[in-house]
């Protein structure tokens, strides 16, 4: 009878575990509610694409321009990078002055390029822009937002729409400009 009891607690424990680890937006409370349930969060992956790869964005800068599109998402319309990955506005920064840097940069990389970004679809050329990093990086801002991945999304996947994390609160961006 011990040993039953010591590999359900083994079993239990490996489980417990196994779900902390599983990555998830830092302020989800829908990641966190399923990790005490024994369940993963359910990822909600923009409407008609593939599943998720899990890989994280290269926040690498684009030579030529990163390209900016719009695709339907659970959310609706919203901005992608030519890739699929979905792009968030940080609602604590105004004035299109970048402040996420740091353990913020590492989870919600900003979105880079080197030469001037492009619009395509319901995308609006004269909402694009670029805003200086203090390390002297480009980054890609739509409607006077500066435009960040999350790390722990793969293309076409949406995890963390109004989610609240360092502070302020993520929300993916539509064409006009506004967060969903």
């Amino acid at each position: 009878m011990a040993a039953r009891t010591t590999w359900r607690r083994v079993v239990l424990a490996t489980a417990v575990l196994a779900v902390a680890a599983l990555p998830g937006c830092a302020g989800d409370d829908r990641a966190r509610m399923a990790a005490t349930a024994g369940t993963p969060p359910v990822s909600q992956p923009a409407t008609g694409t593939a599943p998720a790869t899990g890989t994280p964005p290269a926040p690498q800068p684009s030579a030529a321009g990163l390209v900016v599109k719009a695709a339907t998402s659970d959310y609706g319309e919203m901005l992608f990078d030519q890739s699929g990955q979905a792009m968030y506005l940080f609602d604590l920064e105004t004035g299109g002055v970048p402040q996420c840097y740091d353990a913020c940069a590492d989870e919600w990389p900003p979105v880079l390029t080197d030469g001037s970004p492009v619009a395509t679809g319901a995308v609006r050329a004269e909402l694009l822009a670029v805003t200086p990093r203090t390390d002297g990086t480009r980054q890609v801002s739509y409607a006077g937002h500066p435009l960040y991945y999350y790390v722990n999304e793969g293309k076409n996947e949406v995890l963390c729409h109004n989610v609240t994390s360092f502070g302020g609160v993520w929300r993916v961006v539509t064409p006009s400009g506004a967060a969903a």
